[in-house]
């Protein structure tokens, strides 16, 4: 008696696509955050102070989703 491919390749590809869905969702996060604090560590190598660091930060988290959304709209 053979099982049908219709229930367990739907089940397989939902569970495979969900992975790959949040692997990419880790790997964007992980590109914007990178970009953030790499704002952040260069603004405090330089001596600023704790407000101008924070503010880099937040500038570097605006560059980072922007490079991410021209990065993305690139590749489609």
């Amino acid at each position: 008696m053979s099982r049908g491919p219709d229930r367990d390749s739907e089940r397989d590809g939902r569970s495979r696509n969900s992975a790959l869905t949040s692997a990419s969702d880790q790997l964007k996060g992980g590109f914007v955050a990178l970009v953030a604090f790499s704002g952040g560590m260069i603004a405090l190598q330089g001596g600023a102070s704790p407000i101008v660091i924070g503010l880099a930060v937040v500038g570097g988290l605006v560059a980072g989703v922007a490079l991410l959304w021209y990065v993305l709209r690139i590749a489609e």
